[in-house]
């Protein structure tokens, strides 16, 4: 019973640590599911080369949302045009750093670490995507993207309906005559249709953020942090750490209590700090700030949903060896 009871307990303290995260980051999915041109997504993320990935592992690492928080905003951008290999380096960027991490890494651990991780976290983002860049991957099947016509009010799939551009903005229609009243008038029809969509778009983006996302992979992050606060609970970390892990052994232990357990960039930090005072060596500290924040269950579940068994396993498999080279390269410095 006493475990039962706290294993509510850590479910309780996840959902309250990871929750505002996660609202930040629905949101963030339904503001670009409804006002980022799929265009714009494409062109800047869906291309290929290294500039894609720079963007999105750039754009990552200054996202204040944590793994859960990012993963979301990760499908909407894939849904918008954005290939796999940007996709996987904005998941590894966004929750492996942050700005708050970096201060209280500074102030825990010195300008050393701090340094390490933040390039660290950059060059593990480029490698993953370079990697997924050359998966070949198809989507499970089309995302229908919604527009309103402006004459009368239907939704339109915007790749059937009518299209016509005005003033560098598209506009669909569902039919023929809709499309030559506002040709007509454009001035006069985008004008109304700016002031009488702009009520609707939010409502959109919001019903898309907080009822359709939280549909398709909301059960899998409630089960990811179930599954994170039974590990807590079943697996107490003692002051054995220091006499176990000091040697390469730490390594190990890192890398799989990273796995397993659910810890956000910021937490990770005093963690680490805790666990070197205790004798840990530095390297195996640098895996778990590397591969902590980057493989919660959550993020494991959803990865398998949308992407396939075959894109997860490619996922852990480069985050674990690049944090275990990273870290062993770090304890030689």
């Amino acid at each position: 019973m006493d475990m039962v009871i706290q294993f509510f307990i850590v479910f309780k303290d996840y959902l309250i640590e990871v929750l505002p995260f996660l609202l930040i980051g629905f949101l963030l999915s339904g503001l670009i599911h409804q006002f980022v041109p799929s265009g714009w997504v494409a062109r800047h993320l869906g291309g290929r080369g290294i500039k894609p990935l720079l963007y999105s592992t750039l754009a990552g690492t200054l996202l204040p949302i944590c793994c859960l928080g990012a993963l979301p905003v990760a499908v909407s951008f894939h849904q918008k045009g954005a290939r796999l290999g940007a996709v996987l380096a904005f998941l590894v960027a966004t929750p492996a750093t942050s700005i708050t991490a970096l201060l209280v890494a500074y102030g825990l651990l010195g300008l050393k670490f701090t340094a390490f991780i933040f390039f660290a976290v950059i060059l593990m983002g480029l490698v993953i995507g370079i990697i997924g860049n050359l998966i070949r991957f198809e989507p499970k099947k089309r995302v229908v993207e919604l527009a309103t016509d402006p004459i009368c009010g239907m939704s339109v799939d915007t790749e059937k309906g009518l299209k016509t551009e005005h003033k560098g903005q598209n506009y669909y229609f569902c039919c023929a005559h809709c499309q030559a009243v506002f040709e007509s008038e454009p001035d006069k029809y985008a004008a109304g249709a700016a002031a009488r969509n702009l009520t609707a778009e939010i409502i959109a983006a919001l019903k898309f953020g907080f009822v359709d996302m939280v549909r398709r992979i909301g059960p899998e992050l409630l089960l990811g942090l179930a599954l994170e606060a039974l590990v807590a609970t079943i697996t107490p970390i003692g002051n054995f750490i220091g006499q176990y892990f000091s040697g390469g052994l730490g390594y190990g232990f890192s890398l799989i209590f990273g796995l397993m357990m659910y810890i956000c960039s910021t937490a990770s930090v005093p963690l680490v700090h805790a666990f070197i005072s205790q004798g840990m060596n530095i390297g195996a500290g640098m895996v778990l700030l590397l591969v902590g924040p980057v493989t919660s269950w959550g993020t494991i579940l959803v990865l398998r949903k949308q992407f396939g068994a075959r894109i997860l396993l490619v996922y852990l498999l480069v985050i674990s060896a690049m944090s275990l080279t990273l870290g062993w390269l770090f304890s030689l410095i």
